[in-house]
């Protein structure tokens, strides 16, 4: 799903560490657009029309499409998991690597520190059994080795934050290794994964449209299950872990609309081996957008779009966040036509990432309403625009 305001704000926080030209000075906001800032001038058509667009759907190429897509403004390698201990221990986990352009073409080597790209990072780590939630922020400019993204051999890394893997298959599956260790959070994370499933092509061929501009879309596809093992360290606690990953990737060089707001994303892997991805966008006025979309994976890999009308989305509760925001915290999602209907609840209300832009993004159980509401799957849902950015 697009992290449109987590971008903006990346870019508004570093165009001056990247020695670039760009600048937002005496840029007027968008009256009355919530969230806006001087940061519009910099996003404006304008200067985007250098960067290539999300117009049409193209051929994907794997693994070169795990690497990065510089033509393109922004994209991001983003992975979360579920993860249990020898013991039985619940802990989430999400790693976020951003890639963002602030102009088309490489800049002078005037200087080793100069570079037209930056990098912003995220890591949580949730612990419900300790009522932790844990998180660090960083970002850089991609020049010194400080961060950056190659696709052969894969990695992504900003600082000793970093995804690596081998060459992979053309259909997408991948093997990854990611370490992430944070004093800030005082975690360390260090696991393995590998993909069951080949690559899913969400909306029209791996086309997501966000609204109904043309080039208001992402390339995007999702590897929707990955098996996955390492080690985990809170503080002087150690475990072993094994469990489940979801990868999303996205390329764009857009924005949401003006009268978009925020999204409600869900990534359910549910245990007869299907998954679910969703996305509500959510208009300033409350509505949904129509162009809210999802996949449908079943178990042997077969995909199946989902629409807006496909998906009823119901909240059942709302969790106040003391740094302020109310977001939705518990939800019924339905979509009759698979005969699916799941209650789907966060393993501990919290999850608030404190960073740049304050967003909801967590673990989540998942109950099938249909058979007696045992626990049928697990995911991860992330939550924007609820909270003053």
């Amino acid at each position: 799903m697009p992290r449109m305001s987590v971008r903006f704000v990346a870019l508004f926080l570093l165009v001056s560490l990247c020695g670039c030209d760009a600048s937002t000075d005496d840029v007027p906001a968008r009256d009355g657009v919530p969230g806006s800032t001087r940061l519009a001038g910099l996003l404006g058509d304008d200067e985007r029309q250098a960067f290539a667009y999300a117009i049409e759907p193209r051929a994907f190429s794997f693994p070169a499409d795990h690497g990065p897509h510089p033509e393109f403004r922004n994209e991001w390698w983003y992975v979360t998991g579920n993860l249990e201990s020898d013991s039985g221990r619940r802990f989430g986990y999400e790693l976020t690597i951003f890639r963002f352009s602030l102009q088309p073409e490489p800049v002078a080597a005037a200087s080793d520190w100069r570079t037209e790209q930056i990098f912003i990072g995220h890591l949580a780590v949730s612990d419900p059994d300790g009522n932790r939630f844990l998180t660090d922020e960083r970002y850089a400019r991609g020049a010194l080795d400080l961060a950056g993204a190659e696709a052969s051999p894969f990695r992504v890394w900003l600082g000793d934050w970093q995804m690596v893997g081998g060459t992979g298959a053309d259909n997408g599956s991948l093997d990854w290794r990611i370490e992430a260790k944070s004093e800030v959070a005082d975690v360390s994370l260090n696991v393995a994964l590998e993909a069951t499933k080949p690559a899913v092509l969400n909306g029209d061929r791996g086309l997501s449209q966000k609204s109904d501009e043309q080039g208001n879309a992402s390339y995007y596809y999702s590897l929707t299950r990955a098996e996955t093992q390492g080690t985990l360290r809170i503080g002087d606690e150690n475990f072993s872990v094994t469990g489940s990953s979801w990868l999303d990737r996205e390329w764009s060089s857009s924005a949401l609309s003006l009268d978009q707001v925020g999204w409600d994303w869900f990534a359910l892997q549910l245990d007869d081996g299907t998954e679910l991805m969703y996305y509500q966008l959510r208009r300033i006025d409350g509505s949904v957008d129509p162009l809210s979309a999802g996949t449908l994976t079943a178990r042997d890999g077969t995909t199946r779009k989902l629409s807006s009308s496909d998906v009823e989305l119901t909240v059942q509760d709302y969790w106040e966040s003391p740094r302020g925001g109310r977001y939705p915290s518990r939800w019924n999602l339905r979509v009759a036509s698979a005969d699916l209907e799941l209650d789907v609840e966060p393993v501990m209300p919290d999850q608030e990432l404190a960073t740049t832009v304050r967003y909801w993004e967590g673990a989540v159980d998942v109950r099938d309403q249909l058979r007696d509401a045992r626990i049928t799957g697990r995911g991860y849902v992330e939550l924007t625009g609820y909270a003053d950015e």
